[in-house]
């Protein structure tokens, strides 16, 4: 294995693409829509308010970011338990790795499957969340509520999250399992304070990505379909040589 450490060649390709794959969960059919309502409810404030430009509501925007840091800081705490367990399972297998990568490959590839179209997997195309009751305009409710949207994930970005505790399990150290859920909530959690902190200016962006959905569906599959087909041949190894080979001062920045 490639991997030695969180600070290795491996673990920046592992991390661009769990980047990637938390950005694309931001932009999901399922996650996208639910943002603007989502972050006026956590500043406590009304989505007439959320689009509001003037002096008198800077107060309540500022809530409003502040409640988003929050919802972020529960979710990432939910990411980076799951980093935990997926280093502490990567090592519990370490003398099956190859079945393992084989499994997690093939399962990775049919949800790329999905979203391509090629064909419809049922349960991807639900929701799920978890009821949290009146959590809304509290540092404290937004933390909670982050932790629920964590744990009660709708089923659309459980393929780019499975993906990337593939890649955490892949490893053999903790640090790198926490670091690639870490950069993965990071690719999640930063456009919901970015729309916290600049709705009004990103309506027309928001609209245009809504418009869009197919295209970020068909995206999403090709990276799926792609980083499961490098997992099953073991080209991601090999895709990592390449790189360091290639652009040695990648070696530097992991």
């Amino acid at each position: 294995m490639l991997e030695t450490g969180i600070i290795t060649g491996g673990f920046g390709l592992a991390a661009l693409i769990a980047l990637l794959a938390g950005v694309l969960s931001f932009l999901s059919p399922c996650v996208l829509p639910i943002v603007p309502p989502y972050v006026a409810y956590m500043g406590g404030i009304s989505m007439r308010d959320l689009a509001a430009e003037d002096a008198d509501h800077r107060a309540a925007r500022w809530r409003t970011l502040v409640a988003a840091a929050f919802f972020v800081l529960g979710l990432s705490t939910v990411f980076l338990l799951l980093g935990f367990a997926a280093s502490a399972f990567g090592r519990f297998i370490a003398g099956w790795l190859d079945w393992f990568n084989l499994i997690a490959g093939i399962t990775i590839m049919v949800f790329g499957a999905h979203f391509l179209g090629i064909f419809r997997i049922g349960f991807l195309d639900r929701e799920m969340r978890l009821d949290v009751g009146d959590r809304g305009g509290s540092a404290f409710g937004a933390y909670v509520l982050g932790l629920a949207f964590a744990f009660g994930w709708t089923p659309c970005i459980g393929p780019q999250l499975g993906m990337i505790l593939s890649l955490a399990a892949q490893g053999d150290s903790v640090g790198r399992g926490l670091g690639l859920l870490a950069i993965y909530a990071l690719g999640l959690g930063i456009p919901f304070l970015l729309v916290a902190a600049f709705f009004p200016r990103l309506t027309g962006a928001l609209g245009f990505l809504r418009r869009h959905m197919v295209r970020i569906e068909r995206i999403m599959g090709l990276l799926l379909w792609t980083i499961g087909l490098l997992m099953l041949t073991g080209g991601f190894s090999q895709f990592s040589y390449w790189l360091l080979e290639t652009f040695p001062s990648l070696a530097l920045i992991g």
